[in-house]
């Protein structure tokens, strides 16, 4: 089950992810990422200490948005991953497309 709570801060609106991404709800997260684009955001904070799992589905989420933040000047930040979460992203050398901080301090500071 996945669970997404947003909250704005300091000018970022931020995506607070609980339980799994996979295949069957990260169609929740893709829809939360549209609506914060369709709003305007410029600074997406994705706040993953509750993540506890991302399969490939939702790892393509992500993905698929790399592209269009980078024309329209959006920063995407993402936080607080769990070591074993993190590895996934380091398998498939996301950690080298997206940026990915030890905690949110770290994410506000750069």
């Amino acid at each position: 089950m996945l669970t997404i709570e947003i909250q704005k801060e300091n000018g970022y609106d931020i995506l607070l992810l609980s339980g799994e991404v996979d295949a069957s709800n990260s169609v929740i997260l893709d829809e939360a990422i549209t609506n914060l684009v369709n709003d305007g955001s410029k600074a997406i904070l994705v706040d993953a200490a509750g993540l506890e799992y991302i399969s490939s589905a939702g790892l393509g989420v992500f993905m698929s948005y790399l592209e269009d933040f980078q024309e329209k000047n959006i920063g995407l930040k993402i936080y607080s991953l769990s070591e074993r979460v993190f590895e996934v992203f380091k398998i498939l050398g996301l950690d080298q497309l997206m940026h990915i901080y030890p905690d949110k301090e770290s994410a506000l500071l750069s």
